[in-house]
């Protein structure tokens, strides 16, 4: 099967799965969700849910958040993975975006200069706070990606690429998160039998399966 055709047929299994695509982040803006982002970084949706209540009730936005100390911040995100690192980056970005004007603006260049914001956090931001076309990769949409046969790629800004090219550019928004909730509810990084995926049972390479299966010592 061409991977063009591999992706219409996944498209339509995730379209079915998934009619509704919800961020996952919870956010009341571009601003918060672009801070929802950066916490979630080495973390999961869950406990960045957990713990950005409280600090928005301090810092939701950018204003707020320059005026606040790095310690307090650390503070309020100290359950979060590497809260002294994102501590500082959300401080420092703060004002940046107060140097920049105040706001948040649909621009990969603004975005991808502001501190702790790399390629896929500003794709996030663009493709589900401004609606505008963008495929965030992560390395869950990675793997899954390489499972499927859909990218050979080693990384996962040619993997961007590769999905880029397969999927169209109107269901690039929902179609990444799709895949994120399909990797949750049926196909986990360790422990995974592909052959009885719902998507990696038919879409997988019999060598990919059998790899795996040797991998984590699965038995059929």
């Amino acid at each position: 099967m061409k991977r063009a055709d591999k992706a219409d047929k996944i498209g339509a299994q995730l379209d079915e799965l998934y009619p509704e695509t919800p961020i996952p982040l919870n956010h009341s803006d571009p601003y918060t969700l672009l801070v929802a982002v950066m916490l979630s970084a080495q973390t999961t949706d869950k406990k960045v849910n957990q713990v950005t209540p409280a600090l928005f009730a301090k810092a939701d936005s950018p204003e707020k958040m320059a005026s606040l100390e790095v310690d307090e911040i650390q503070n309020l995100i100290r359950e979060i993975g590497l809260a002294p690192t994102k501590a500082k980056n959300l401080k420092l970005m703060a004002e940046q975006i107060l140097q920049g004007g105040g706001e948040i603006i649909p621009d990969w260049e603004f975005l991808e200069s502001l501190a702790g914001v790399g390629h896929k956090t500003a794709s996030v931001v663009m493709a589900q706070a401004f609606g505008i076309p963008a495929f965030p990769v992560d390395t869950h949409i990675h793997r899954l990606a390489s499972r499927w046969g859909l990218s050979k790629a080693r990384n996962v800004e040619q993997t961007e690429r590769d999905l880029k090219a397969v999927f169209s550019m109107e269901t690039w928004n929902r179609r990444h998160l799709q895949i994120i909730f399909f990797g949750r509810e049926y196909c986990p990084a360790r422990n995974h039998n592909l052959s009885d995926c719902p998507i990696c049972g038919w879409a997988a390479s019999k060598k990919r399966i059998q790899e795996e299966s040797k991998r984590y010592k699965i038995n059929f």
